[in-house]
């Protein structure tokens, strides 16, 4: 009987087939693990005009050529030659939950070792090695780091688009019979096509993404019976991948989950390596750029400093405009010394301020760009990924460094070390303002990949060097939000946009994949700087208050009323974000009638928020239900506390007047059944609910 290899996260489980030649086929993919039994052993019979001997289709990585008339996972070729691919003599290393398949085609002389990896999570990973066992070069053409199956019959994909400033929106569409791929060539993870999709049918749900911060393609294949193959992958440039004799490829990491809290409690348990250990409450951030820009004036920002300090805020973020001779975003990029003009004492006095009111210290890099009008470039205009012969292209009047470059991948590493080694900063925001294109080196030959696994190279120094630092990933925004990219990071910046209604749908949808503390969310100015739109502190506050707060404006041109208004958000939010930021205590609920509701949830307190988008619809707004896993504490509960203290609503009734002020208890389960009937808000308006147990009452069952 044929090898059966199981590989169980207790959530999801893979069960694969080792067969004697060819790939290993997928016996199922779902909750349970199957069994070895005398059915996986019947040869399935095709058509008339098939092929004689059955060739499985589902199966892992499906190389083509063989009989196999679907979507190749691999391919590649040898001068033309060596085309076809079929492994055999799989065998079976087993350490702790990792799984490593290995095989050989002794014909092509190609190896392969499939790494599948069951995580305390839930999460199910997978990562591809290709080798070349030949005597002459192997062109690699695609290999993908995964694949997933789903079921036959309707299946739904959502998928995740945008723009700069308009990210994680997310599209849901039905599969028909063809191929369904989406591509990413931008050189960065991008805002429009972000490799993450959640796959829905009759019988299973499960999402898949791809760790990785470069070119990617995401591939849903129709099977011969009817099921779907899901392969995630690098993307690469033509000839980007050769390898030479003894050389191997080794893809990203791929990643299938059940639901979103499978999702975040990877990403908090095992992705993100915190300084120390762990991760400290994520501080309040004010960062400087909205309230600034390149506007760097040393008395102005100390006083900055310390109006945010006296807010509660605890981390100051000195943004772009401090090096060089940067005065606008036309140059000096790469010029990473301190602007004497602006800093004539250089930075310290500045530092040594922040860190004197008890705040940490933040700075602003963005590494791997340069600006053509630079010492740097004047310098090295070599050091730029370029093609020769083509137009040289600028996108933000910057130009990509080529980082695969020891000496250039030195020098930044030197300029960063330097103002780190000599300034008491604990957080860089790490920027990447451009897209990749025609990037090649000094050969002329494609460099998107290598680019992308030498900024990670940068990073991990960075890291080495500084232990104690973190990191924030931005690129304009949510450009650069991946797995890859968060298992460096600390943060990442969700969106440039900081108007509170676009921010609804974002943060809504980055959410998915990524946990609350690790969305940078900022109260900005009114009017919004993107939009023009004018909020109150009340819908801006509330908007970001859940996921990683901070503060994007000068707080000293805020109003005496501004000022205690927002400093009861951040009080609030200080006192709320063990809660809000606890392992499985997050839910968000699908919009309704444009209104949207997020929180968290223990057994001691339950927090929701809820926000108005557009103008609802409906002539009263549906009772708000709770969800099962909020509603399972059960007992009685009350509303303790209400934010602001007077919501903006449209009408409200006696009754509502009563719930609202805690003088209405309910049992938790009826907050599921029937729902909490709150009042109708106002367009563009928000309040933050606390509910109590009532102490002595039955609060578990």
């Amino acid at each position: 009987m044929s090898e059966i290899v199981i590989i169980d996260s207790g959530q999801l489980a893979l069960s694969l087939r080792l067969p004697e030649l060819g790939m290993p086929e997928i016996l199922s993919f779902g909750a349970e693990p199957v069994e070895a039994d005398p059915l996986f052993e019947i040869e399935r019979s095709s058509r008339v005009n098939g092929m004689d001997i059955a060739v499985p289709s589902n199966v892992l990585l499906p190389t083509g050529g063989m009989g196999f008339f679907g979507w190749p996972a691999i391919a590649g070729h040898r001068g033309g030659r060596d085309f076809v691919a079929q492994f055999g003599g799989w065998t079976v290393i087993r350490d702790g939950n990792q799984t490593v398949l290995k095989a050989v085609d002794s014909v092509a002389r190609l190896g392969i070792a499939i790494t599948l990896t069951a995580h305390d999570s839930g999460l199910i990973s997978m990562a591809t090695a290709l080798s070349n066992l030949g005597e002459a070069d192997y062109q690699l053409d695609r290999c993908m780091a995964a694949t997933f199956l789903a079921p036959a019959g309707d299946v739904q994909v959502m998928s995740f688009t945008g723009i700069w400033g308009r990210e994680f929106q997310t599209r849901r569409e039905l599969l028909g019979n063809g191929t369904w791929i989406q591509e990413s060539r931008r050189g960065r993870t991008s805002h429009d096509r972000f490799p993450m999709l959640f796959i829905e049918s009759e019988t299973q749900i499960f999402g898949v993404t791809l760790g990785f911060s470069g070119n990617h393609q995401m591939v849903i294949d129709r099977t011969d019976d009817g099921q779907r193959l899901v392969h995630l992958g690098e993307l690469f440039e033509p000839g980007e991948i050769i390898l030479a004799p003894g050389e191997s490829y080794h893809s990203p990491i791929a990643y299938a989950g059940a639901d979103s809290q499978d999702f975040h409690a990877f990403v908090r348990d095992e992705l993100t390596q915190w300084p120390g250990g762990k991760m400290s409450p994520r501080p309040v951030t004010l960062n400087t750029w909205e309230g600034n820009y390149f506007d760097h004036q040393m008395d102005s920002l100390k006083a900055q400093a310390t109006a945010a300090a006296e807010l509660g805020i605890e981390r100051f973020v000195l943004d772009d405009g401090w090096f060089g001779k940067r005065d606008n975003d036309t140059t000096s990029l790469g010029d990473w010394d301190i602007d004497a003009r602006k800093y004539p004492d250089g930075l310290k006095p500045l530092v040594d301020h922040v860190t004197g009111l008890g705040m940490q210290f933040g700075i602003w890099f963005e590494p791997e760009m340069v600006n053509p009008v630079s010492e740097l470039y004047k310098a090295h205009p070599d050091w730029a990924l370029t093609i020769e012969g083509r137009p040289v292209l600028e996108s933000r009047t910057q130009l990509v460094l080529d980082l695969t470059r020891p000496e250039v991948s030195d020098y930044l590493f030197g300029k960063i070390d330097a103002v780190l080694s000599n300034h008491a900063v604990s957080y860089i925001k790490w920027d990447m303002n451009r897209d990749l294109t025609h990037a090649a080196g000094r050969d002329g030959k494609a460099k998107t990949a290598a680019q992308t696994r030498a900024v990670y190279g940068l990073m991990d120094r960075i890291r080495a060097a500084h232990p104690n630092v973190e990191i924030e990933s931005c690129a304009s925004g949510g450009g650069r939000i991946d797995y890859g990219a968060l298992k460096r990071t600390h943060r990442v910046w969700t969106s440039d946009c900081t108007d509170a209604l676009e921010r609804l749908e974002i943060q809504r949808g980055a959410s998915v994949f990524v946990p609350p503390e690790i969305l940078g969310s900022h109260i900005s100015a009114s009017p919004n700087h993107q939009t023009g739109r004018r909020h109150t502190i009340a819908f801006r506050a509330l908007v970001a208050i859940a996921y990683h707060l901070g503060v994007e404006l000068n707080p000293l041109e805020l109003t005496d009323e501004e000022r205690d208004e927002l400093k009861v958000y951040i009080e609030t939010y200080k006192r709320l974000r063990d809660l809000f930021h606890a392992p499985g205590a997050s839910f968000r609920m699908e919009p309704l009638d444009g209104r949207y509701v997020w929180g968290a949830a223990s057994a001691e307190k339950i927090v929701v928020i809820v926000a108005q988008g557009p103008q609802m619809v409906g002539e009263q707004p549906a009772p708000l239900r709770l969800p099962d896993h909020v509603t399972q504490f059960g007992g009685q509960w009350r509303i303790k506390t209400v934010l602001p203290a007077g919501p903006q609503f449209i009408r409200i009734s006696e009754g509502q007047k009563a719930l609202l002020s805690g003088a209405v208890t309910f049992a938790l389960s009826s907050a599921g059944l029937s729902g909490l009937p709150l009042p109708m808000l106002t367009p563009e308006s928000a309040l933050l609910l606390e509910l109590e147990p009532i102490k002595g009452g039955k609060t578990h069952g």
